[in-house]
C-alpha cells in the first residue's frame, strides 16, 4: 500500500500575502522632495478660439535639453550651472542690448517708482522625449532660482527686506516687475 503524503493547508496563504502587502505599503516611505510647483492656467472655454501669439525673437530665450541631457541656450552649449546667470542677464537687460528683450518704462508706485523692465520676455524650455527627469528638473530649478534671486534683490533694494518677508501687495509689485514667464514647449526629438 502506498503511503499518503501529507499536504500543507494553503488556504490562509492568500490572507498572509495580502497582510504582507498592506504592511509594506504602509511602512514604505517615498521621496516626495522633487517636483515642480506650478499653477496651471484656467481651462479655455470650448467656444473660445485660441490665437497664436507672435513673440519677437529678441524677447525669447530658447533653452533646449537633448536626449543626452546636454543643454543648449540660444543655440550655444552651456553647463546647467551657468543657466541661472544667463537667465538673469536675459530678464534684466541692464545695458539695453538690442539682442535681449525690449525694455519698457512703467510706474510701479511707491516706493519703487518709475522703472525700466522687460515685460515681454519669455523663456522657452524644450526637451527631447528621452531627456532624463533629473536633467529637466535641474534646468527648471535654475530658471526658477533666477526669478527668485531677482525678486529677492528687488525686495531688498526697495523694501529693505527679503521677498518672502513682504506682505501680499508688496510681493505683487515685485511680481509685476519680474513675472515668471517659463514656457513649456511640447517635447521634441532633437537628436544628439
Amino acid at each position: 500500500m502506498a503511503k499518503k503524503i501529507p499536504q500543507i493547508n494553503a488556504s490562509s496563504m492568500a490572507d498572509i500575502s495580502f497582510l504582507l502587502l498592506i504592511f509594506f505599503l504602509v511602512t514604505t516611505s517615498m521621496d516626495v522632495n522633487q517636483g515642480l510647483a506650478r499653477r496651471l492656467p484656467a481651462p479655455i472655454p470650448p467656444d473660445q478660439k485660441v490665437e497664436d501669439t507672435d513673440i519677437n525673437k529678441r524677447n525669447l530665450l530658447v533653452v533646449k535639453i537633448n536626449s543626452a541631457n546636454q543643454l543648449m541656450v540660444q543655440g550655444m552649449e552651456m553647463d546647467v550651472k551657468q543657466l541661472r546667470a544667463k537667465a538673469k542677464e536675459f530678464i534684466l537687460n541692464v545695458n539695453d542690448d538690442p539682442s535681449l528683450p525690449k525694455l519698457f518704462e512703467e510706474d510701479f508706485g511707491a516706493p519703487i517708482g518709475v522703472l525700466k523692465y522687460t515685460k515681454e520676455h519669455v523663456i522657452s524650455v524644450q526637451n527631447d522625449v528621452d531627456t532624463q527627469y533629473q536633467a529637466y528638473l535641474n534646468v527648471q530649478n535654475e530658471l526658477v532660482a533666477a526669478y527668485n534671486e531677482l525678486r529677492d534683490e528687488c525686495a531688498r533694494k526697495y523694501f529693505h527686506k527679503g521677498y518672502n518677508e513682504l506682505d501680499e501687495d508688496q510681493q505683487k509689485q515685485i511680481q509685476k516687475i519680474y513675472p515668471q514667464k517659463i514656457s513649456e514647449a511640447e517635447p521634441k526629438n532633437y537628436g544628439n
